[in-house]
This record gives structure tokens, C-alpha cells and sequence, in this order.
């Protein structure tokens, strides 16, 4: 028996290109189970994950559309917001006395409301509230109840999108951490392994990249799937890297700091100068953040309802130059105002690793993009459940044309 060098050089010259492409043939069969298994097995959680994510793409507008009248506001004719302590103020005096205010979310535009989020101990486990305030009057214009922490459904549409897609409604925070992350993970595999199927080995590119006219349904089915599967892989797989590092941020950020150092905002602790240290309040924090990027709009206001909990400031339209993103977290002290950490990839002192882990959230939303990059995930995210259909009759149409062929040579 010969080894495969030997074999090669026994073959002529001429024929060496058909050899290799068997070979090659031969290779890529074994990239196709792989790639059939795993999306038999982990296409219905892509298409969770899809479909979700397509409707968390726009969900502050679906919200409003189903919400209409707390969730949107009249804009009067000299336009401007109360002060954000008044604004506040108005929210936690709709809520009971031990309610704490653990986010905020600024208005999307002129005509949104200003959200407000509350948790409240209640007799079937912790409630979450949100208070909607209009911003140019401080009026509440309504409470919704969300949902309780022993319920295993939330109270909303748009809180139950966002539980199937991080968490697939599993209960326990850490299960449903490691079963997201792993399956994306390995959704990233059964991506990567559909590049090398579908990758022409004949040079056909055309017919790789296009659908043939006049087929029958059997091949417009395949075409859909590799023509599809192909066009939303350079979306896909950022994607689905990104919601890796959001579920499993401690299982990421060391893998990456192999490679450059990284900080991660959820790792700073706020320390009180004393035991009873006064903390500021949330509308304090904001003020901090605008004199470090004045002009930009906030956006997220992560409040620090817990003794060691920083406030952490999201903002919007930072001009840096150098910068594509225009999107920037501070985070700080809540007893002391200091800032602890800047998510920002324009400093000098910005490494790879923190650069690379700030376009995570942008990336998997669409935001770095911004009109164009959200419509492309929303398109990305209904692609998968398209993929996982058509995948499963392209394999139902194999096994049927090997049982007919299985057939005729027993016959």
C-alpha cells in the first residue's frame, strides 16, 4: 500500500487536477455532515434567535405602535425638556416608596416618551415596572407591569422577544446563559462549514451566487438555501459572535485578553468613603457624563440600585475623529461621582481588545450601521428560518432519492 504522496506522483501530470478535485469532492462531503447535523439539530434555535432578533431590531418603534398612547407624547410649540431631576421625580413618585430605579432610557426622538425602569418587591417575587414620563411636562402618561421574577412568561410582546432570544425563556440565568452561548457558537461553526459546501470548486461562480431560471421546485429550494445561507454569512457570523460575548462575558473577556488587554464596564464596583456614604442620584451621573462628551445624547442611564452598582451612562453623536462608531458608556462611582472607566475606542489609550469588544452591541443590533446596518440584520434574522426550512427539504428530498435508488438495486 502506497501513501498519498507516493500516489500522487505516480499520476501523471495531466490528470492531476481531476485527482485533486476528488479528493477535494471528497472533502467537502465530510463539511456537509457536519453542516447537516447541526442544522437539523440547532436550526429551530436559529430561527428562534432569528426571527426575535429581527423584531428587537425595531422594537422601540413596535413598542410605541403598540403603545400608543403611554409610550408617545405631543410636542408643543417651544419644544424643550424639563429638567431630568423633575423628570425622574415624577417617575419614582408613581411608584411605591421601595421601588428602585435601576434604568432609564432617553426619548428615540421628539415625539417619544421618557422611560423609566422600576423594580418592586411584591408577594409572588420582584416586580418590573415602567413608568413613562412626558419629557415636556413631566406627566406620567402611564405604568405597564412587565413581568414578576416567578414568572415564566413576561407581560409583554416586547419583553417576551427579548426572553426567547437571550435566554429561550429558560428560567435559570446561568442555564440559559451557557445554552445561548454554546449553540451560537456552534451556529458559527455550522455557518462556517456552509461557506466551504457551498464554495465552487469548478469556478461557477455565477451559478454559486444565483438562482437558475426555470428550474423546477427541487432546485429553486437548494438555490434559496446556498444563495441565502451565502449572503447573510458576512452579517451572521458577527452577529452571532456578538451575542456569544453579551451571554458569556466572563468566558470571553479572557479569551480575548490573551490577545489584548480588555475592560469590561460590569466589573467596576462602586466603594463608599464610609458606611453611610450618600450616593448621587442618577440625573448627578448624567450631568458627569455630558462634561465628558458634552453635546452628545444620552441614551441608557444604568441606574446603581445596589450598594456596590456604578451608574453607567450611555451617549449617542459623540463627534471623535478617527472614530466610526459615535457611541460612548461612562461609567461612575456612585458615592464619589468619579468616573471609573470610558468606553471609548478614540482614546490613546484604547487597545484592541477594548476597541473590539465596543462594536459588539452595535454590530449585533444594526446601530454601527445605522439605518442600513439595522435593515440588514432585520433581513439577516428572517433569513434563518428560511435557511433551517429549506435545509430540512433539501435533506427529506436526498434521503427520498436514496431510498428510490436503494429500491431499484434490490428490485
Amino acid at each position: 500500500m502506497t501513501n498519498d504522496t507516493n500516489h500522487i506522483d505516480a499520476i501523471p501530470y495531466r490528470h492531476l487536477p481531476n485527482y485533486r478535485l476528488t479528493r477535494l469532492k471528497a472533502r467537502r462531503q465530510h463539511w456537509l455532515t457536519v453542516h447537516l447535523w447541526l442544522g437539523l439539530t440547532l436550526g429551530l434555535l436559529l430561527s428562534i434567535y432569528g426571527i426575535t432578533g429581527s423584531i428587537l431590531v425595531f422594537h422601540p418603534e413596535i413598542d410605541e405602535w403598540l403603545n400608543p398612547v403611554m409610550l408617545t407624547v405631543e410636542v408643543p410649540t417651544h419644544a424643550e425638556y424639563r429638567p431630568l431631576p423633575e423628570i425622574f421625580a415624577a417617575g419614582r413618585e408613581a411608584m411605591p416608596p421601595q421601588a428602585k430605579h435601576n434604568f432609564a432610557t432617553y426619548p428615540r426622538d421628539a415625539e417619544a416618551a421618557f422611560k423609566l425602569n422600576f423594580t418592586v418587591p411584591g408577594a409572588d417575587g420582584m416586580e418590573r415596572w415602567l413608568v413613562a414620563v412626558d419629557p415636556y411636562t413631566t406627566r406620567v402618561t402611564g405604568k405597564q407591569l412587565q413581568g414578576r421574577s416567578n414568572d415564566w412568561l413576561p407581560n409583554t410582546f416586547i419583553g417576551l422577544m427579548f426572553e426567547l432570544h437571550y435566554a429561550l425563556l429558560i428560567p435559570s440565568e446561568e442555564v440559559s446563559a451557557i445554552v445561548v452561548g454554546v449553540s451560537a457558537a456552534l451556529l458559527i461553526i455550522s455557518t462556517l462549514t456552509g461557506l466551504i459546501v457551498w464554495w465552487p470548486l469548478t469556478g461557477k461562480w455565477r451559478q454559486a451566487l444565483t438562482f437558475k431560471s426555470g428550474a423546477g421546485k427541487v432546485r429553486f429550494n437548494y438555490d434559496l438555501h446556498k444563495v441565502s445561507g451565502f449572503y447573510t454569512a458576512l452579517v451572521m457570523i458577527p452577529v452571532l459572535f456578538s451575542g456569544i460575548y453579551m451571554v458569556l462575558p466572563h468566558n470571553v473577556v479572557p479569551v480575548l485578553e490573551l490577545f489584548s488587554p480588555v475592560t469590561y464596564r460590569y466589573w467596576f464596583h462602586s466603594t463608599p468613603s464610609t458606611p453611610d456614604a450618600p450616593a448621587i442620584g442618577m440625573d448627578q451621573a448624567v450631568a458627569i457624563a455630558l462634561q465628558q462628551y458634552p453635546g452628545a445624547r444620552p441614551h441608557w442611564i444604568y441606574g446603581a440600585p445596589n450598594p456596590t452598582q456604578t451608574y453607567t451612562v450611555c451617549q449617542d453623536g459623540v463627534d471623535a475623529p478617527g472614530s466610526w462608531l459615535e457611541r460612548r458608556c461612562t461609567v461612575i462611582d456612585r458615592y464619589s461621582g468619579k468616573i471609573l472607566d470610558l468606553d471609548d475606542p478614540s482614546l490613546p489609550s484604547a487597545t484592541a481588545g477594548e476597541i473590539f469588544t465596543h462594536w459588539q452591541w452595535p454590530l449585533h443590533s444594526g446601530q454601527a450601521f445605522g439605518m442600513t446596518g439595522r435593515i440588514l440584520v432585520f433581513i439577516t434574522g428572517l433569513a434563518c428560518p428560511a435557511l433551517f426550512i429549506t435545509g430540512v427539504i433539501r435533506w427529506r428530498q436526498k434521503v427520498k432519492a436514496k431510498c428510490m435508488q436503494d429500491g431499484k438495486r434490490s428490485a
